[in-house]
């Protein structure tokens, strides 16, 4: 008896590959134990953020130029943005939010959600500073509203603008899915309770059935 075909797919049937949220990619395996998978990326994900508000609050105390002072810490605010909206995001979380323009010059945003094994600690880390980061901005928003200084708080409203653009796009792509899952699914079963009930209490009569005549 030939055995050499038990090794081979069976004609016919098609093999569906494992879900990604139940299997560890390949070459990844030696990282199912690491607390952290993307140490640079969580680095990089906390140092521009972080930096823009140490060099906000220390500013003053190494240069008396507020030119100099608002160039600097909106460089790192502008390297924060564009840092955790393509790369962060996308790594430790697997969630990305975008913008197009189609052919009719209409603006398009897409939240885009990936169920991939994510790290707990990097995730943990990664809303923690998208989250604490505009709090603080916002804190120094109300100090300089109530010191009056106006050429300061125009530089908080860039960070609060670059950090809260961040935070609601990844918010969205992490529960507006989910949102939009539950009202399709409740539109769809509050269409068939209405449904059933309606032929419940108004049943459609049984179409005529023809038998068979014998006439060819």
């Amino acid at each position: 008896m030939n055995n050499s075909g038990m090794n081979s797919a069976t004609p016919g049937v098609r093999q569906v590959p494992l879900l990604d949220d139940d299997t560890i990619a390949f070459g990844e395996e030696d990282n199912a134990g690491k607390k952290f998978v993307h140490p640079y990326i969580v680095f990089f994900h906390l140092v521009f953020r972080v930096s823009a508000i140490v060099v906000y609050i220390l500013c003053g105390w190494f240069s008396d130029s507020f030119i100099a002072s608002f160039v600097m810490v909106v460089l790192l605010l502008s390297a924060d943005f564009w840092t955790v909206k393509n790369i962060t995001g996308r790594l430790l979380v697997g969630l990305r939010w975008w913008n197009y323009v189609d052919d009719d010059g209409k603006s398009h945003w897409v939240y885009e959600s990936k169920q991939n094994r994510v790290s707990a600690n990097e995730s943990r880390l990664f809303w923690m500073g998208l989250v604490l980061c505009p709090i603080i901005w916002a804190i120094f928003f109300i100090f300089c509203v109530f010191g009056l200084s106006f050429k300061w708080m125009l530089l908080v409203l860039i960070a609060l603008t670059l950090n809260g653009a961040n935070l609601h796009g990844y918010i969205k792509c992490k529960y507006g899915a989910k949102e939009n899952l539950k009202s399709a699914t409740a539109d769809f079963v509050r269409k068939q309770i209405f449904q059933n009930a309606s032929n419940f209490m108004f049943p459609q009569p049984a179409p005529p059935t023809t038998g068979n005549t014998g006439v060819i």
